[in-house]
This record gives structure tokens, sequence and C-alpha cells, in this order.
């Protein structure tokens, strides 16, 4: 009986079960929007204060002022306090910027014609010759130039309204080569409580060729004419370490990633976080130019982040915007909204929040959004009753079927033959006026009556005809049945 109950209730939860609506919360695959947030755009030059020492005529000190831009590029902030990653040639200038200044003030002072570059040339004039050759580095004590260099790197966010001035950061570890990993760290921390937004870093670079990825970043300043600029890319084999990067390929051969994404890091996508088409998470960063776009891989990434100390770590606007994010590529406009907003209270600036939460405003209870569907289905026929209806008179007959074998078991069965008789117990007094009571147990059940008499051999002795019971004299009713005597 147990088992039929048991039986019944599970048929009537998956009826009910069935009627309900499902709705999945699943992170969407492919996306950019979880890491755009944490690019920024850079921009390095080197400045050159150089005092030269002019002695050819009275003694004179001329001093200069010389910008040299060097990078520009993309970065990554990887920690809330606005740490970032990004690569050498965007932190560290590779030429010799004292030659250029040594070339720049000889030319401008001197009036004579020299290329701003950063070659050491030599003047048909001796004495001015002698000069520029002492001016040009290595220092020596004797030299008529004294250089002061130091490197200008700014990061200019994506808020909105646009910052003009960004922020300063400095590099404290950069790798060997110009496409190596470099971190840069703010001279300034971000302000605020939460700080920043920061990109997820993946575990492993995938290893399937064809693998499809995205690149994010910014052809320039971030502001409402400048928008992040995405491309899909596929990654070919190769990219062991100790190479110069891994490789794309389109597997259906339709356009030359290579060229493609090597154009783009000459126009400024040099140093652009490549995003795995699987949970969204930085996998590598985009090197190369030319003909040659490549990616290095994120190991590399996360070596010089270990040697340069850093832990890439995440804040409350990410875990905030995620939650938000997901609800929103999976269509719940209305409650992505408030997630929206309350990471615009966390960061006002962040334009892909306010971008987004325009959107989800726009759609929210309208036929695409999922959570009016959801609470509409609840109020009407789309949750039909019948289900719930069928289950409960399921239900209620198990139940009854219950009670009626409860109850069969627990009543004693009715005999169908007559007892058998009583045997003679010791004679009875036949003084008229002696009666014998006989106690009746509930389950004992009246004979029916008979039609005839029993007579026994002598006439004088009488016997009830119902019971059998023998019978005195004066009695009028069987003291044991209570069948009266005459009939």
């Amino acid at each position: 009986m147990a088992r039929l109950i048991a039986l019944a209730g599970g048929v009537a939860v998956t009826l009910a079960l069935i009627a309900m609506p499902v709705s999945a919360h699943n992170h969407p695959s492919g996306i950019t929007d979880l890491v755009t947030p944490a690019v920024v755009r850079l921009e390095a030059k080197s400045v050159v204060k150089i005092t030269l020492l002019d002695h050819i005529g009275e003694l004179e000190h001329v001093e200069r002022s010389y910008e040299i831009p060097f990078g520009k590029g993309a970065g990554t902030v990887v920690s809330p306090d606005g740490t970032l990653v990004t690569l050498r040639r965007l932190a560290v200038n590779p030429d010799d910027v004292a030659i250029y200044a040594a070339n720049k003030i000889f030319a401008e002072h001197h009036d004579v014609k020299i290329p701003a570059d950063y070659k050491k040339h030599k003047l048909s004039d001796d004495v001015l010759n002698h000069h520029l050759q002492e001016c040009y580095p290595p220092k020596t004590s004797t030299a008529t130039c004294i250089t002061d260099i130091t490197t200008e790197i700014t990061a200019f966010p994506n808020v909105s309204p646009p910052s003009p001035d960004g922020f300063k950061v400095k590099c404290i570890k950069a790798g060997p080569d110009p496409d190596s990993p470099a971190v840069l760290v703010p001279l300034t921390p971000a302000a605020g409580g939460v700080g920043m937004p920061t990109a997820p870093l993946a575990d492993k670079v995938p290893e399937q060729e064809g693998s499809p990825t995205n690149v994010a970043g910014f052809l320039d300043r971030p502001g409402p004419n400048v928008k992040e600029t995405v491309e899909i890319a596929h990654l070919a084999k190769g990219g062991v370490a100790g190479s110069s990067g891994r490789p794309f390929s389109d597997p259906e051969k339709k356009v030359d990633e290579p060229v493609k994404l090597g154009a783009l890091a000459d126009k400024g996508l040099i140093g652009a976080p490549v995003i795995g088409d699987k949970d969204g998470h930085v996998i590598g960063l985009l090197v190369g130019g030319g003909k040659d776009g490549k990616m290095i891989g994120i190991r590399e990434i996360t070596g010089t982040l270990a040697a340069a100390k850093v832990v890439p770590r995440r804040g409350a606007i990410d875990t905030a915007f995620e939650a938000a994010l997901t609800r929103y590529h999976t269509k719940y406009y209305t409650e992505a909204a408030p997630g929206f907003q309350r990471v615009l209270e966390l960061y006002p600036g962040n334009v892909v929040a306010a971008t987004l939460l325009k959107t989800s405003l726009a759609k929210r209870g309208g036929p695409e959004d999922q959570g009016t569907k959801q609470v509409a289905s609840e109020t009407t026929e789309s949750t039909p009753l019948w289900p719930f209806i069928l289950a409960a008179v399921i239900l209620f007959v198990a139940a009854a079927a219950g009670a009626y074998f409860l109850w069969r078991r627990r009543t004693p069965e009715i005999p169908t033959e007559p007892p058998p008789p009583l045997s003679a117990g010791p004679p009875l007094d036949d003084g008229a006026n002696q009666t014998v009571l006989v106690r009746r147990s509930q389950s004992f059940q009246v004979v029916p009556q008979q039609q005839q008499v029993m007579t026994a051999p002598d006439p004088a002795i009488k016997y009830c005809t119902s019971c059998g019971m023998r019978l005195g004299p004066a009695h009028r009713f069987c003291g044991y049945c209570g069948h009266p005597i005459e009939t």
C-alpha cells in the first residue's frame, strides 16, 4: 500500500513539474563585454630634457625639452587598483632618445642640417663636429650635453564623459623582447573604494586548432566617436614556449587573418587582449604587425605578473557586472537593469554598463524579455491547471484506497458456518425459581431460529429450539439465548 501511495505521489509531482516553465541562467559564450570595460588605450612617450654647453663662442647653456612618442596600443587592467598588462614596446622605448635630442638641439642652435633621428651624424665643420660627437652618449667628463630622460605612459579608460588626461602609469617589469609582456602600475592608485573594472584571465590557451577568439581594443582614445574595435580570429597550430607567438588562421580560408590582425596592430590595436570564445576570459595579447599578426599566450603574461610579484584579482564592480551581464545575455532584461544600475553606482563612468542598461530598460517588459514571459506564464493559461487537478484526483484515490485496505485488514472475518454444538455441561437445577445468567461476547452471532422443536426421549425434558440448550419446566424463555419457549 505504501508503494501505491508513493507511486501516485511521484506521478503527481512529475505532472506538476511538466507544467512549470523552465528558465536557464547559463553564462553566454563568445562575448567580449566581460573584458572590454577593462581595456584601456595606452600612449607612451619619452620626455628628454637636454642642456647644450656651447663653448664655441661665449659660454652659453642652451636648454631644450622634447617629447618623443614611441608607442600607442592597448592595455588590460587586471587589478582594481589599476595594475595592467601590455607589451614591452608600449612601456620601454627601444631607441636611444639621447641621440635624437643631440641631433635636434644642435640643428636648432647652430642652424645646421642634421636629421632628427636616432643615428649619430658627422658635420663638415671640425669644431662643430667635435662638439656634436661630445654631445652624443655615452656621457663623459668632457660631454657638451647633459640629458635627463623619463618615460611617460598614459592610460585612457573607456569612461563617459571621456577622460582628457587619463591616468599615469609606470612599468615595473617587462620581458626582454618588444613583444614580451610588461606590467604597469598607476603612479596614483585608482580613486574610490572599489577601483576599476578588471578582466578575467584564463588558465591556459586552447590547444585545438581553429579555436575561435576575439580581439578587442581601441584605435584611438575612447570617446563618443571612438568605440571599441572587436575582430574575430581563429588560432592556428604552433605557439610553443620560446616561439614568437601563436599564429592565427581562418579554418575556412576566407580571410587572411595574420594580415588582417597585423594591420590592426599597426593602427593601434597592438597589445589588445585576445579573448577566448569559451568563457570570455583573456587568453593572450595581440603582437606582431605588418602582414603577420600573432598572439602571446596567457602563461607568458602570468609569468611576468609573478615576476613582478603582482597577483591579479577582481573586485566588487566585476562581481556586480558579471551577474548583470549574465541576465542580459540570457534576455532577462527586467532583472539585468538593476544590476547595471548597481555597476554604475560603483563606477559611474562605465560605458559598457551604461550602454547595456539603456538597452535593458528599452526591452524591459517587452516581447523579448524572458523575465516578463516567465511571470506571465505563471499567471495565465501558459501554466495549465489540468496537471494539478489530475494530481489531486490521483492523491485522493490513493488515500481512499489506502483507507479501504487498512479497514479490511483491521475488520475480523465473519464465519460462514454455524458454531459447533456445545458440549453438555453439568446438570442444571430444575427448580422453578432458578435462572442461569450467561455473558455474551461482542462477537457472538445469533443463530437463526429453527421452526421445529427438538425433544428428547424423556418427554418431561425440553430443549430450546433456537440454541439447543436444556430448559427448565418453569422457564418461559431460554436462559442462554433468550428465545421464547412457546412457539
